[in-house]
C-alpha cells in the first residue's frame, strides 16, 4: 500500500544533463552504432565476395543518400568512439579528473571527432576527384 507521505524519488527529469553525463551516454551509443555499422560492412564484403550483382546492389546502396547518411554517422562514430577511448585511457593514467579539465578534454573530444570526420570525408571524396 503506497503512503501519500512517502518520498518520490527523483528520476531524469529532474537533472539537468551535464556534459559528462551526455559524453557517456553517447560513448555507448556510438559503441552499439559501430557494431551496427560493422554489420553493414560484412555485407558488402560478402557482396564483393558473391560476384559482380551482389556488389553492384550494395554499391547502389552505399551510394543513395541514406547509405551516405549512414556512413557519415558511422564515421562520426568510429571517431567519436576513437577520441573519447583515448580520453578514458588519459583518465585510466589518472589525468584529467577535475571538473575544468573533464569539461575541457570532453568539448576537445567533440570538436575532435568533428574535425577528423570532416577531414576524411574531404579527403575520401578529393582523392576520387569530385571535388
Amino acid at each position: 500500500m503506497a503512503s501519500e507521505n512517502r518520498p518520490l524519488s527523483p528520476h531524469l527529469q529532474v537533472y539537468r544533463p551535464q556534459l559528462t553525463s551526455v559524453l557517456s551516454i553517447m560513448h555507448r551509443g556510438t559503441g552499439i552504432a559501430l557494431s551496427a555499422g560493422t554489420l553493414l560492412l560484412v555485407w558488402w564484403l560478402v557482396a564483393a565476395a558473391s560476384g559482380g550483382d551482389a556488389y553492384a546492389d550494395v554499391k547502389a546502396f552505399w551510394g543513395s543518400w541514406i547509405g551516405r547518411l549512414l556512413l557519415l554517422g558511422w564515421s562520426f562514430a568510429l571517431f567519436y568512439h576513437l577520441c573519447n577511448g583515448l580520453r578514458h585511457l588519459f583518465w585510466d593514467a589518472g589525468k584529467g579528473f577535475d571538473l575544468d579539465a573533464a569539461y575541457r578534454n570532453g568539448w576537445l573530444v567533440v570538436g575532435a571527432a568533428i574535425v577528423l570526420t570532416v577531414v576524411a570525408w574531404v579527403w575520401g571524396y578529393s582523392s576520387m576527384g569530385a571535388l
